[in-house]
This record gives C-alpha cells, structure tokens and sequence, in this order.
C-alpha cells in the first residue's frame, strides 16, 4: 500500500540567500523524514528545497507552469509540466498532505489560501505575516518538528 507523506514547498521564485539556504534546509529535512517534496519546480525557493531533497535522497516532484519538463529545475527528480500557467498552484496544493511557505508573493498567498480552504496544515517559515490559520515557525526544525506532531495525531 502507498503510504508516503508529500510536503509541500511554497515560495518566492527569486529570493535571497538567506531564503534559498532555509529552503535548502527544509528540502533535506524532507528527504531525511522520508517524505516526498512537492513544489512548482522553478528557481528561488522552490530550487532551493528541490536541491536539498536531492542531497538528502528524497523525491522531489516539479509541478511546473509550462509545457517543457526540461524547464524544471536541475534537483527536480520527477517534473510534471502542466501548461496551466499558474493555476498549476491548485495542483501543489491538492497534491500535497501540508504545506510549507518560505517567504513568497502573491502566487505564495494563493497557494496559502487555497491550502487554508482544503482544510490542511499550512507551516509559515518567513512568509506572509498575520494570517489565521498559518501555524509559524523560525526554523526548517521546527517545520519538519510541526508537521511530524501533525502526521503523529492522524494515525
């Protein structure tokens, strides 16, 4: 039976180096908890969470906007091209059992909003300030310690 956890990783597209680092973090942690990452498969956060799930061994699946998989970025272990643009943010979400924001704009917010309505766990690291609903944290750590209570209370 498939039973693998799929993390979503959400954020900004360029970010700085502060960010990319704590995505790569994140990314790692993911691989390490043996979970599969989920992302929009494009630079910024979304390459920096890919690259450490890629160091770390995990599965990284690209969701990506276009119609190429060769546009997803080099750590992406499974790219998905859509063609639907950014309403490909629908499918991360849907397709992911939490979600992680790490900074981001406003594709970001809707992902959040969308991940709100669903019902599931949203985990702010850095990311948009003041929303109910977001359970925030300082650390990749402390993200991968959040979603770990939170899968432990679903069994």
């Amino acid at each position: 039976m498939y039973n693998k956890i799929h993390i979503g990783v959400i954020g900004a597209g360029d970010c700085s180096t502060e960010t990319y680092n704590m995505a790569v973090e994140l990314g790692y942690l993911i691989s390490q908890s043996g979970w599969i990452l989920i992302c929009g498969g494009l630079g910024g956060v979304m390459k920096g969470a890919a690259k450490g799930c890629y160091k770390g061994g995990g599965l990284s699946v690209g969701i990506l906007p276009g119609e190429e998989k060769d546009a997803a970025n080099p750590f992406i272990t499974l790219p998905i091209p859509t063609g639907m643009g950014e309403g490909r943010n629908l499918l991360i979400v849907r397709a992911s059992d939490v979600v992680v924001s790490i900074a981001g704009g406003y594709g970001t917010l809707s992902e959040i909003g969308l991940a709100l309505k669903m019902g599931k766990l949203v985990v702010g690291l850095k990311t948009w300030p003041n929303i109910d609903g977001i359970d925030y944290v300082e650390t990749p750590q402390q993200a991968i310690d959040m979603i770990a209570r939170h899968l432990s209370r679903l069994k």
